[in-house]
């Protein structure tokens, strides 16, 4: 097994135990996790994205939370979600939100996010916003882009858009098939724990197939957002722009949330659109070990913090 594959299968076993969650919850925000979770309020993180807008960055907010059971809990999360597309016209900040289906009950009842998710996509077209289905595992994959096909015919591609993951072997036939919708798509290397039945395990084989498919969906004249923090890839997506003289305000470049600050402000120096992945809410464990098993460098940024406890 590569290297990189055996520690994010490493980090996501271990953050499964009680005694590893245990201890990150009682220590919370302090333990590190403010890197990469901009707040635990939607007031706190409105003022993170004021910052990043006087900086140039644009934003697309995520409020945590995944694997809803409960009918009250995806209730909530739709309000939530709700009040930012609210917030985010009131203040008039360059901003838009990001949505797991999950989060909304899609688990406990497909009917249940159904209906909260169309009801945040017209908020977003009334808003003259935009909401982004984000992907999660790859048991619903199939689910996320069903109910996008059926959201985008009926709001429109200027205000709903899907994730790709580089790493699952279907992702090129899912690309092919959200363009017949000009879908507006991120394309991502893929985060979760996956079997290689389903997915790359090799990054070679991952960062191949994601440059692929940058590709591919730029050369079809449809909306990028290029989210990925690997200056190599980013060096490449800027140069083949370049070459095949692709518009600027045809793609962008999407980071996280506290990681390669400095990049996202040489490439908005640089004339490109690059908007911040902001995660904010309560329930930042899942994201948080996601962020620490992608890198190393994440895990040893948390064990400093650790050290100084």
């Amino acid at each position: 097994m590569p290297m990189d594959s055996w520690f994010r299968r490493a980090v996501l076993h271990l953050a499964e135990q009680e005694r590893v969650k245990s201890m990150f919850r009682k220590y919370g925000m302090r333990m590190g996790v403010q890197r990469f979770v901009a707040a635990e309020s939607l007031e706190g993180v409105l003022e993170k994205v004021k910052e990043l807008n006087r900086q140039g960055l644009a934003v697309t907010l995520d409020y945590l939370g995944e694997s809803v059971e409960e009918p009250a809990l995806a209730d909530e999360a739709a309000s939530q979600i709700m009040q930012m597309l609210r917030q985010i016209h009131d203040l008039q900040l360059e901003a838009h939100v990001s949505v797991k289906l999950s989060q909304l009950g899609c688990s406990m009842d497909p009917a249940v996010s159904a209906k909260h998710m169309e009801r945040i996509a017209a908020a977003a077209k009334y808003y003259r916003n935009f909401v982004r289905m984000d992907m999660e595992d790859s048991t619903l994959t199939e689910a996320t882009l069903g109910l996008f096909e059926k959201l985008v015919k009926r709001f429109g591609a200027n205000h709903i858009g899907t994730v790709i993951q580089a790493y699952l072997y279907r992702s090129p036939d899912d690309l092919i098939r959200l363009e017949q919708y000009a879908a507006n798509v991120r394309i991502v290397k893929g985060a979760y724990k996956e079997s290689a039945n389903v997915a790359y395990p090799s990054k070679q084989d991952v960062d191949s197939q994601y440059v692929s498919l940058v590709k591919a969906h730029l050369d079809g004249g449809y909306y990028t957002a290029v989210a990925t923090h690997d200056p190599k890839i980013i060096d490449l997506v800027t140069a083949y722009v370049e070459e095949h003289h692709i518009p600027r305000n045809q793609f962008e470049f999407q980071m996280l949330y506290g990681i390669a600050s400095q990049l996202q402000l040489q490439l908005v120096k640089r004339g490109y659109r690059v908007r911040v992945y902001t995660p904010f809410g309560k329930q930042w464990y899942p994201y948080f070990t996601r962020r620490i098993a992608e890198r190393p460098a994440n895990l040893l940024f948390v064990l400093k913090g650790l050290l100084r406890k």
